[in-house]
């Protein structure tokens, strides 16, 4: 496939980051927070739902999403896990209404990233600092969540793996793709949380005072996995300094919304770039 790039657009407002090539077939989008109808500390396109927010706006919220990915009408087919900082992967070969239910039902028992190789199943998952990571091959693809104990895991490494595994590639013919996380200098970690990370990817990870750059030790995670350099995006903002258009745990006391990374693959795609 082509290396990897995002570019954002905006559709009715919902403003989303992905690789308008798509990549595989695979649309996906990083989203912001606006262009919903959620209020207050979860204004606007809030998307998670375990987070406080009156339930019907985030469902209205995640309808507006899929509809500005062109996933319209897929709203009961979203597999979109409960997210418990471990490494399970869901994986999504069965696009069969019962294969579907079965997906949702595992990942609402606990899991961290989806493997899907179906047709017209999106999948959610939702962040307001953590890294969300998106992996793409041909006709099949992975979403992400990445916190520090699912960096130093390398889920995205055993994500990955389960991706080649399903569509018959190697890492080298995938794009992967970092969204919005915390970065850099805004994200203070104990002493001892530091040098576990340093013994695990090395003294690039470790920033002035104790802060901790999670992009860098998921960046080599998966150049370590086997996915080229130039297949790699990343954003490039950190969700602490700009609440304007992410949420941000630390940011506002743990009381926020949380904005998406989606992906599907469209029933018409081709699967080639």
């Amino acid at each position: 496939m082509a290396g990897a790039q995002l570019t954002r657009g905006t559709f009715r407002g919902v403003a989303l980051l992905g690789d308008e090539r798509r990549p595989g077939g695979v649309t996906f989008a990083f989203t912001e927070r606006d262009g919903g109808v959620s209020e207050g500390e979860f204004s606007s396109l809030n998307l998670g739902d375990r987070c406080g927010d009156d339930p019907q706006r985030v469902a209205e919220n995640r309808r507006l999403a899929l509809e500005a990915l062109g996933a319209t009408g897929l709203d009961a087919r979203l597999v979109n896990p409960v997210q418990v900082h471990g490494d399970h992967v869901v994986v999504v070969t069965d696009g069969s209404d019962e294969g579907v239910r079965r997906a949702q039902a595992e990942a609402r028992e606990g899991a961290d990233a989806v493997v899907c190789a179906v047709a017209d199943v999106p999948v959610l998952l939702c962040y307001a600092d953590c890294v969300p990571v998106v992996l793409v091959a041909p006709g099949a693809f992975a979403v992400v969540h990445s916190g520090w104990r699912g960096t130093i895991a390398r889920i995205s490494a055993k994500a990955l793996a389960v991706l080649c595994e399903v569509s018959g590639v190697t890492p080298a013919e995938v794009n992967a793709y970092v969204g919005p996380h915390i970065a850099g200098e805004d994200y203070e970690v104990s002493p001892e949380l530091l040098a576990r990370f340093v013994d695990e990817f090395g003294a690039g990870v470790a920033l002035p005072g104790t802060c901790l750059d999670l992009g860098v030790a998921v960046r080599d995670t998966l150049l370590a996995a086997g996915i080229a350099p130039d297949a790699i995006a990343a954003v490039g903002v950190s969700t602490a300094q700009a609440t304007d258009r992410f949420f941000s745990y630390r940011s506002t006391g743990g009381r926020c919304g949380r904005h998406g990374a989606l992906a599907y693959l469209p029933a018409t795609s081709s699967r080639k770039v």
